[in-house]
């Protein structure tokens, strides 16, 4: 089994805290499906032939701003170049305010079965500041109206430590949320990143980060409030109810093989990964005009490999399997950082049980920190 994810960089207006490669220029949108279209057809041998697509994952950018001629393009080229299970997840990103009932209706025809649905927040001045394009009414209706169209299968992402004089407008986005009832949350943590709308007023001085104790004490709080509403935690940022986590991303983490399409794509084929330019314009003229795919690769070493294993599992509930990274990977991360992995379980922040390395609540607020520290240094050219 493998993953295909198809990068579609077009927004409406600009997040201001987002970093990934995007236009709110849509004049290219058509000629950069039909490169997609182009690029399934160049790299459908980057997985193996007899591959079988278990997740087909549309993510941005704004997927939700294709028309469904395009969508349908999309899918009908994926459908003749590569065999996709019967059953396979297909997820589609969406802004509450393209999901109109005709929408709904369009994206049900095509064949997707999942809607990961970017609400961030449920409080109006939030949602200004962030420069989202939806209202918070329309964080609510879209959910309902997804819901009522027949979609079960649906994630929501949250959006915590907005500066805020206090915690509760994150106690009532978590209420909200909760009352959705949908199978799946994401809750991801503001950061700011150079080059955003955020990171220049920061630069500025006209804008201010939260603390970061007040953003530890809402990733307390959300961690509480999830399993007290039965959600599991399988990945630091990533909540479902029981049986309901995302296949594609569960993919990532257990490092199945994808391929990326689209501009600023990533591709994965189990030894090394490939970067796609990110570029609209370059990427179209490179795939369309010369049948080339502008893409980088990055040679992974069996350190960066090792080291990448420890990244990935160290997230999830599921842990890391030493004994997996030890005689698959060659790295002994217990011979070679036995104390420090002793001072991680006596400060409660990791637990070691049957040769299975995970974080605890508290340990997960210092993930980065901890996984930097097990890393294996590259090795030192003789």
């Amino acid at each position: 089994m493998a993953g295909l994810y198809l990068h579609i960089p077009f927004c409406k207006q600009a997040c201001h805290y987002c970093d990934f490669h995007f236009s709110t220029s849509l004049g290219l949108k058509s000629q950069l499906v039909e490169a997609i279209v182009r690029e399934l057809e160049l790299r459908r041998d980057y997985l193996p032939t007899d591959t079988v697509l278990e997740t087909v994952y549309f993510g941005g950018g704004t997927p939700s701003l294709l028309k469904a001629a395009e969508l349908d393009q999309i899918l009908s080229a994926i459908h003749r170049h590569f065999a996709v299970a019967p059953g396979a997840e297909i997820t589609l990103e969406a802004n509450p305010d393209d999901l109109s009932a005709a929408k709904l209706h369009e994206l049900r025809q095509a064949g997707v079965n999942r809607l990961s649905i970017g609400l961030q927040s449920f409080y109006e001045p939030h949602l200004r500041l962030m420069n989202r394009a939806h209202t918070a009414e329309e964080s609510t209706t879209a959910v309902r109206r997804a819901q009522d169209a027949g979609f079960e299968n649906i994630s929501i992402d949250l959006i915590y430590g907005v500066p805020a004089p206090g915690h509760h407008i994150w106690e009532a986005d978590l209420a909200n949320a909760f009352a959705l009832d949908v199978p799946h949350v994401s809750a991801y943590a503001l950061t700011i990143e150079p080059g955003t709308a955020f990171g220049h007023r920061l630069q500025k001085g006209t804008f201010r980060a939260a603390p970061d104790e007040f953003v530890a004490t809402q990733f307390e709080m959300l961690l509480a409030a999830m399993r007290a509403h039965g959600y599991e935690q399988y990945e630091i940022s990533n909540f479902c109810q029981p049986g309901r986590e995302s296949r594609h991303n569960g993919n990532y983490w257990r490092g199945v093989p994808y391929l990326g399409l689209g501009p600023s794509a990533h591709s994965y084929d189990g030894r090394n990964r490939q970067f796609t330019l990110a570029n609209n314009p370059q990427y179209v003229a490179a795939v369309l005009e010369r049948g080339e795919v502008p893409v980088t690769l990055d040679e992974l070493t069996a350190t960066d490999r090792a080291n990448e294993y420890l990244l990935t599992t160290l997230r999830t509930a599921r842990g890391c399997d030493l004994a997996h990274l030890r005689t698959q990977l060659g790295f002994d991360v217990q011979a070679a950082h036995a104390a420090y992995l002793a001072e991680l379980q006596a400060n409660g922040w990791a637990r070691i049980q049957n040769e299975v390395l995970t974080l605890t609540d508290a340990g997960k607020l210092l993930a980065d920190h901890i996984t930097l520290e097990l890393f294996q240094p590259p090795a030192v050219a003789a």
